[in-house]
This record gives structure tokens, sequence and C-alpha cells, in this order.
């Protein structure tokens, strides 16, 4: 798993202001239960200040996984479908990898975040899909070749 941090790994500072903090990821896989997978924190920034030199350092990362990986990357939702393409365009099918984008649009920290539910569904995906590049939020998974934020209704379609 590959954190570069966007809405799941925002927390409220003292000040009351929102942050991106370290990855949410790992509690939410031990609360779960998930075993079997290593986090790899990579950025932590908002997924609009990603850059190509970003992009390319996750699809450097992706590339040096084992053939056959599942990987998920926990990834702001705003340009999350943009990384997913770039993505697919640099590795694509590569040594036959299930590559699976995740977020949420309300923080791991917030009571009703829709963190761990996209977490575990990102998860069972990369463990079970085909070779590819993929989006998964909301309990869909996505091409990631189609997949837009539907920005108005906070949603992928």
């Amino acid at each position: 798993m590959l954190t570069t941090g966007g809405s799941i790994d925002k927390i409220y500072t003292l000040q009351g202001e929102m942050e991106i903090g370290p990855p949410a990821a790992g509690a939410l896989l031990e609360w779960a239960g998930v075993t079997g997978h290593s986090i790899v924190p990579v950025l932590t920034k908002d997924s609009l200040d990603l850059t190509s030199a970003d992009r390319d350092r996750l699809a450097e990362l992706v590339d040096g996984c084992p053939p056959k990986a599942a990987v998920v990357i926990t990834h702001g939702t705003d340009t999350m479908p943009e990384t997913g393409r770039y993505l697919l365009k640099r590795i694509g099918h590569t040594d036959a990898k299930t590559v699976v984008l995740t977020g949420a649009v309300q923080p791991a920290a917030m009571s009703h975040s829709d963190a761990a539910f996209n977490l575990g569904s990102a998860v069972l995906a990369a463990r079970t899909l085909l070779p590819g590049v993929y989006v998964a939020m909301h309990g869909t998974v996505f091409d990631v070749a189609t997949v837009r934020k539907d920005k108005t209704r906070g949603r992928f379609v």
C-alpha cells in the first residue's frame, strides 16, 4: 500500500484547522483485522498539489513491486482519476499488477467518514481484480480510463 495524503489522512490541528496527518490506512486496516500488507508513506499532500514528479515517483514505486502484486494507493479525491490515468500510461499492465486507487470524501478522523469502507473495498478489489489500474470508491470499482469525480455530488461516476 502506498499513501499520498489527501482527505483520507486529514486531521484537525489544535488551532481547529484541517491538515494532512500521518497515514490513516494502518490504523484502519488494523481495526478491521486485515493482514498481509505493508504500508509505504510516499507523500503528504493534497491531491491538487501533486506534480508530475510526484506521479513519476508513484509509478516508479509501483514498477518496483513484485510481479502480480496487488497495490492499493490512498490518494486525495480531487485528482485521483488523473493520477490513475497517468499510472495506466506509465505502467499499463506491467508484470500483471493490479493497482487500485482509493481515498475518502470525509477524513478518516471524522466519525461519519467513508474512509474505512473505501479502503476495505480497495483492498478486496486489488486482491481479486484482473491486472490493470482502477479506482474504488463508495462500493464501486471504476475503470480508470473513464472515471471522473462529480464534484457537485461528491461521488465518482
